[in-house]
């Protein structure tokens, strides 16, 4: 999600992929502080941090680069408050392309702020094919919660994104990669659901098993955890 103007902008993929998925989709406001985030965490049972805007460099030590794009401070504090509220509360996260990136960078890894100039020989990473095609192909760990909940070593995404995760913060683990060497996804383990990728597969959620058994598993996840936490309150 992102701000234009005097409104908050969301695609309607999204909201498509979790209902579809069994989910009801809700979207949250920039909360102001900890105690906002914390309440909005109650209200729900999971977290999807959206694509969107660069996320600032100051949050993973570096000034910026020449090629950084747009950045929205508000949604940079918002998003990391409204993080480290559904991560206290071991609630399940799943981050979306720029969603990806803020996790990591905000367990302390670092990004590349432009893949075409730092990264030369990459592949092409925002693509001119429709967002629903898969346009390059990414190569999953084997025995990662991705790979368990995708089934699959191997499989082709679409990509728009000029940012991607250079050094995975500690504790998270890199799970998939492209051909290229540029990183597509990362994890935490011990989580219940904790999981970037770098594609959007809200896009491809409508036509792609690969992709809407993605949002499947975060919807279970939520749902898991909703039912534990009525078993303890009872």
């Amino acid at each position: 999600m992102y701000e234009q103007e005097d409104r908050y902008v969301l695609r309607r993929t999204y909201t498509e992929a979790v209902e579809q998925a069994g989910g009801i989709p809700l979207l949250l406001p920039y909360p102001k502080d900890a105690g906002e985030a914390a309440e909005l965490e109650k209200r729900t049972d999971g977290l999807i941090l959206s694509g969107g805007t660069d996320l600032d460099p100051a949050y993973f030590g570096e000034e910026p680069h020449p090629k950084l794009g747009e950045v929205v401070p508000d949604r940079d504090r918002a998003e990391l408050l409204l993080l480290d509220a559904y991560m206290q509360a071991g609630k399940p996260v799943l981050g979306i392309c720029r969603g990806c990136q803020v996790m990591n960078a905000a367990l302390g890894g670092t990004l590349l702020q432009d893949i075409p100039s730092q990264c030369p020989d990459a592949l092409q990473h925002t693509q001119k094919a429709p967002r629903s095609h898969g346009s390059h192909l990414v190569r999953i760990r084997e025995g990662s919660r991705l790979h368990g909940i995708l089934g699959a070593l191997e499989i082709r995404v679409n990509s728009f994104h000029h940012q991607a995760v250079r050094r995975a913060a500690p504790g998270l683990n890199v799970t998939a990669h492209a051909l290229d060497g540029i990183v597509e996804a990362v994890e935490r383990p011990g989580d219940p659901f904790f999981v970037g990728v770098q594609w959007h597969p809200e896009d491809m959620a409508g036509g792609d098993r690969y992709a809407a058994a993605l949002f499947q598993s975060l919807v279970k996840a939520c749902f898991s955890d909703a039912r534990n936490k009525k078993t303890r309150e009872s």
